[in-house]
């Protein structure tokens, strides 16, 4: 029997304050890149503590540029946590580059360090850390033997703007970052992403390949002669509209309430998921502030996920799988193993988790998860 209350697993917050941005936008005439994208990147860019944001269509354009910029090309592995959505991995099919997966921590969902180290070669040439579901990667040993082996890294935050590691943000701690802006993320555009580095080298050399390879017409409009744009080097049409980037101006206002809110909802979800059998809440290390982009917990072996999952839908509770295990997906042709990851893969449970939940949503859906798992015992 289908329940009448339905809670689903997420929901953007938007209010009048985006309204009147996209309304600023569309007076001023100018809507495709323009004024606009230029105040959504230099205020991303304050909130991660970096020098420079290239406002891109979506984080996979994003990846993709970060490692062209970083000059990955055809012959050359990347290091990429296996546990992921395939995004990452196709980033360095795109520069005909391999996607070499690396298994991840059973607690955090992470890349394992130790096992990045041992698969490092003579080909590889980038390193992709994810900061899976809002909760960084292990930086300090990544980042030093990135150092060690001379090689960059791109830190795959796609998930976690405003998550930060030791007081550093995620984005301001390899040499790239990488964000999403997709309507699942903790801030969204609807669709959208965004570049961050220290180097305004790597951000020109980025900015440049988001329109064509040329200089956008915003900065062309600013100069006092008419200059043709000569098309020198191959580019790509990533660039991101002021209509999106006005979204993205009124949400930069809320990140920090979104995120105090989403915490204080996670530890709701800890409390009540401790006294039901067959599912485990999700780690968080108290190195790191875990924003949870989702609330991604881990159900018993034995209990088929994805049955439980169309149950809990029945029942009024929209849940979802994790993200994928990369290194069993036939288009990367299965050379990898990566036993952890594909654990994960089998037994995460993504519940409802957005800003405009309540703790009564939370109650609900809790009583729905523990009938639901006690009758699949």
């Amino acid at each position: 029997m289908l329940m009448e209350r339905k809670i689903p697993l997420l929901r953007p917050y938007f209010d009048d304050d985006e309204l009147a941005e996209v309304k600023k936008a569309l007076d001023s005439g100018w809507v495709a890149q323009g004024p606009k994208t230029k105040e959504f990147e230099q205020g991303a860019a304050e909130k991660l503590g970096v020098e420079h944001c290239v406002a891109v269509s979506n984080c996979t354009a994003a990846l993709h540029l970060a490692l062209l910029s970083v000059g990955v090309g055809p012959g050359d592995e990347v290091l990429v946590g296996d546990y992921t959505y395939p995004a990452t991995g196709h980033s360095a099919l795109f520069c005909g580059a391999e996607p070499v997966f690396i298994d991840v921590d059973s607690g955090t969902y992470n890349m394992d360090p130790a096992l990045m180290k041992e698969a490092i070669t003579d080909k590889t040439k980038a390193i992709i850390p994810i900061h899976t579901f809002g909760q960084i990667a292990e930086m300090d040993p990544i980042m030093k033997i990135a150092k060690d082996h001379n090689l960059p890294v791109i830190e795959d935050a796609a998930c976690a703007f405003g998550a930060s590691y030791k007081g550093t943000m995620a984005g301001a701690i390899g040499d790239i970052g990488c964000f999403s802006l997709h309507a699942r993320k903790g801030i969204t555009t609807g669709e959208g992403g965004l570049v961050s580095t220290h180097s305004k080298d790597l951000a020109d050399s980025i900015r440049k390949k988001t329109v064509f390879g040329i200089s956008s017409a915003w900065d062309r409009e600013k100069q006092d002669e008419i200059n043709i744009p000569i098309f020198d080097e191959l580019g790509y049409n990533y660039k991101m509209s002021d209509i999106t980037a006005a979204v993205g101006v009124a949400q930069l206002r809320k990140v920090e309430k979104i995120i105090a809110r989403k915490r204080e909802l996670a530890a709701y979800w800890n409390s009540k998921l401790e006294d039901i059998e067959g599912i485990t809440a999700p780690y968080e290390d108290e190195n790191k502030t875990h924003i949870y982009q989702s609330y991604i917990t881990l159900v018993d072996e034995g209990i088929n996920r994805n049955k439980l999952i169309f149950e809990l839908s029945q029942r009024g509770v929209q849940c979802q799988i994790g993200t994928y295990a990369s290194h069993i997906q036939p288009v990367y042709g299965n050379k990898y193993e990566c036993p952890v990851s594909l654990d994960i893969f089998n037994r995460a449970l993504a519940l409802p988790m957005f800003y405009l939940l309540n703790e009564s949503d939370i109650d609900f859906a809790a009583d729905v998860v523990e009938k639901t798992l006690r009758d699949f015992s």
